[in-house]
């Protein structure tokens, strides 16, 4: 099940506010680089994008996996443009929406609470997929091995 919007607002939350924090960046980069999809509520759905984009380093085509610029001015200056100018994260995203970025979540925000959220952001979504998979994967098999036994029907009889 994604986010609800008050995880995702702790989420937000906690990227914008506690990026200088050495113990947390690794946190950070590990939230940037989950899917979009685990977040619910649209505009934070936006918010979460722009952060994403707006907080990745520039890295070659032939670079490692994505990197992000977590920790200081370049981290504050996405995070001040986007309350200075909420329409550069969309045009439908408010002064509101934007207010709750770079303010700290609390202090029931902790290592936990973070395995928690991650453990929501995946939990209902991969479910579905798997079967999905399996069917078809099984399905295929069924396609594949029909003609092969004509054909070699076919072999014989010649």
């Amino acid at each position: 099940m994604p986010l609800d919007a008050e995880l995702g607002k702790k989420m937000l939350q906690l990227i914008t506010s506690r990026y200088d924090q050495r113990e947390w960046r690794k946190k950070i980069e590990k939230t940037l680089s989950l899917p979009v999809t685990g977040v619910s509520d649209e505009v934070q759905r936006a918010l979460f994008l722009y952060l994403k984009h707006g907080l990745k380093a520039y890295k070659s085509r032939r670079a490692d996996p994505d990197s992000w610029i977590v920790g200081g001015y370049a981290t504050k200056e996405v995070i001040e443009r986007a309350k200075y100018n909420p329409t550069a994260v969309g045009p439908s995203i408010t002064k509101e929406d934007v207010s709750i970025l770079g303010t700290d979540p609390g202090s029931d925000v902790d290592a936990v609470w973070w395995d928690d959220m991650l453990v929501a952001w995946f939990e209902e979504p991969e479910e579905p997929q798997e079967e999905g998979k399996e069917e078809a994967t099984e399905e295929a098999k069924t396609d594949e091995e029909e003609p092969t036994a004509a054909s070699d029907s076919k072999k014989a009889e010649a």
